[in-house]
This record gives structure tokens, C-alpha cells and sequence, in this order.
């Protein structure tokens, strides 16, 4: 006896529907792969500026603190900052007195955390060692670390997306 209506045929993926399935997922992940490669870049990029942005400003903090006599300057120094880590430090401000004559101790942190260099991959060192750090006194042709720390740069080696490396950010 037939049954009407009922198919007798097998229900599945053919090898050729296969292959093209895998063929075309291939393709869409070998196109996709460098996009993200870019995205992580331009990510990594951005934090950079960021850091630089944030560790330049507190330069530029510290500078302004002891050239107005906030911060004690040493006779013949800069008013820049010996070390990077001293930007996180709590610093003695200059003793003067407030509006009732005392001349009561205050304190300031310029940082809470210094950023690391983002293309520095060894997390075993401290932020402070992940910077090339520029002297006041060296030229700006060819950057040298000194007495103080002036300016910063990243130590990577690596070329940026618009074809400069990341070193003379």
C-alpha cells in the first residue's frame, strides 16, 4: 500500500553544499582578520596618545608648581621632575603661610597611576621603565635621558599607521 505525500528521499547537506559552506566561511575570516589586526592597532594607537597626553601634562604640572614656589626647587635645577615615579609621589608643598599665619604642612600628587607605554609587552616592568624619558638639557635632534625628565616617548621600535614610528610621538 503507498502512502500519498510521503518522500522517500534523505534529508542532509550534499559534499559540494559542504565545501562551498566552508569555502565561503574561510574567505569571510581571511578578509575580517585584518580588519581586526587594524582595529587592535588603532586602539593600541589611541592609548598611546592618551598616555603621552596624561604623563606630558603632568610634566607640565610639576614644571608649573615649582617655577610659581609651590614645589621646592634645588638651586641650578630645571623645575622638571628627576624621575618619572615622582610624578606619583606625595610631594611636600613649599611651607607658606595661610590665611591665619600658620604654616601648616600640605601635600599634592600630581598622579595617582603613571600609564604604561601600550606597545611595551613586558608587564614585568613598571610603568616608570616602559618610557624613553628626553633631559631639559638635550637637543631636541637627539633626545637623551639626563638630570630630569622633560618629555617622554614610547620605546617601541614599530611603525604607526600613518607611517611614523611611535618613538617620535
Amino acid at each position: 500500500m503507498k502512502v500519498f505525500g510521503h518522500c522517500n528521499t534523505e534529508r542532509g547537506f550534499t559534499f559540494i553544499e559542504l565545501v562551498i559552506t566552508l569555502a565561503l566561511t574561510g574567505l569571510v575570516s581571511m578578509l575580517a582578520l585584518p580588519l581586526f589586526e587594524v582595529t587592535a592597532t588603532r586602539m593600541k594607537e589611541a592609548e598611546l596618545r592618551h598616555a603621552l597626553r596624561v604623563i606630558r601634562g603632568a610634566l607640565d604640572t610639576y614644571k608649573a608648581a615649582t617655577d610659581s614656589g609651590s614645589l621646592k626647587r634645588d638651586l641650578g635645577a630645571s623645575g622638571y621632575p628627576p624621575t618619572l615615579d615622582v610624578l606619583t609621589q606625595s610631594l611636600d608643598l613649599a611651607a607658606k603661610p595661610d590665611a591665619s599665619g600658620s604654616l601648616a604642612s600640605q601635600r599634592i600628587v600630581i598622579l595617582r597611576q603613571l600609564p604604561r607605554d601600550p606597545f611595551n609587552s613586558d608587564q614585568s616592568l613598571p610603568p616608570e621603565q616602559t618610557w624613553n624619558t628626553r633631559a631639559y638639557a638635550s637637543r631636541a635632534d637627539d633626545p637623551q635621558p639626563g638630570d630630569d625628565v622633560f618629555d617622554v616617548s614610547s620605546k617601541s621600535s614599530a611603525i604607526a599607521l600613518d607611517g611614523t614610528p611611535y618613538a617620535h610621538w
